[in-house]
């Protein structure tokens, strides 16, 4: 397992510390014992154990005294259950996630931009469910999803600079686009065309057709993306698919109208 990398973040003093040592334990995906932390901390052995510390009273974290490992705490699912309610679009956007997923079969997906990088908040399993790598609450790539290509497109000319810079280019498939010119060019395309494909950019096999969620000022709210794979479709017969999915990503937008988006 690659060891996870703490956010390339600016530091906000402590609070901004303690912070990048929850992302960094969640990252890990398992519990996780004090040594693993402090091989990849940035932190004094001293400064890395008072933070956890702190964060286990807290009940940011909570500490297993038989494994000797740290995990994330209740308190944490209880804030994550509020973000949910209050800063996502997945409640507004059930209905047309459960309408759209009958009606195609295929697997779709809700993302909002979380840094420059995609946030999955929903997710909608296809009749015959393909394993892929997005789940909800994971964060993954902008520059090889389609829905993150999709939000990044329509972002205004300063957040778009902003989003191009925050991206690794990896190259993660033959196809990924792995240079900041090929992603700039992606993004013309798709500001033109409306909506974004992915063509096994991500994972192997796996291709999806995606739309951004604006505002009626033209705000990106989000994105939603019909997924599915090479062995069940081709990206011509998801395109077949875009009047829908198009209807979808208006219908949310219309429900969000009054939505207090989240700055």
């Amino acid at each position: 397992m690659t060891t996870p990398q703490l956010p390339q973040r600016s530091t906000d003093g402590t609070v901004g510390k303690a912070l990048e040592i929850l992302d960094q334990v969640a990252e890990f995906g398992r519990p996780v014992r004090f040594a693993e932390l402090l091989a990849n901390s940035p932190h004094p052995k001293a400064t890395l154990y008072r933070l956890l510390q702190t964060l286990t009273n807290q009940g940011m974290l909570r500490f297993d005294e038989q494994s000797q490992a740290y995990a994330p705490g209740l308190r944490l699912v209880r804030l994550a259950h509020a973000a949910w309610r209050q800063s996502s679009l997945a409640p507004l956007a059930r209905p047309h996630l459960d309408a759209l997923s009958e009606t195609v079969g295929e697997t779709i997906h809700l993302a909002q931009l979380d840094q420059g990088q995609v946030l999955y908040v929903d997710k909608r399993n296809a009749q015959t469910p393909i394993e892929m790598f997005s789940q909800a609450g994971k964060i993954g790539p902008g520059y090889c999803t389609g829905v993150g290509k999709a939000m990044i497109a329509h972002l205004d000319a300063d957040g778009r600079e902003d989003a191009i810079r925050r991206q690794a280019y990896l190259r993660h498939t033959p196809q990924t686009l792995s240079t900041e010119a090929e992603f700039r060019i992606e993004l013309e395309a798709i500001r033109a065309e409306g909506v974004a494909f992915d063509r096994e950019e991500h994972e192997p096999g796996i291709i999806c057709i995606a739309a951004p969620i604006l505002s009626a000022n033209g705000r990106v709210m989000g994105a939603v993306s019909i997924t599915s794979s090479l062995q069940r479709r081709s990206l011509e017969s998801l395109d077949t698919l875009r009047p829908l999915l198009l209807k979808t990503a208006n219908d949310i937008s219309e429900s969000a109208e009054s939505w207090q988006f989240p700055t």
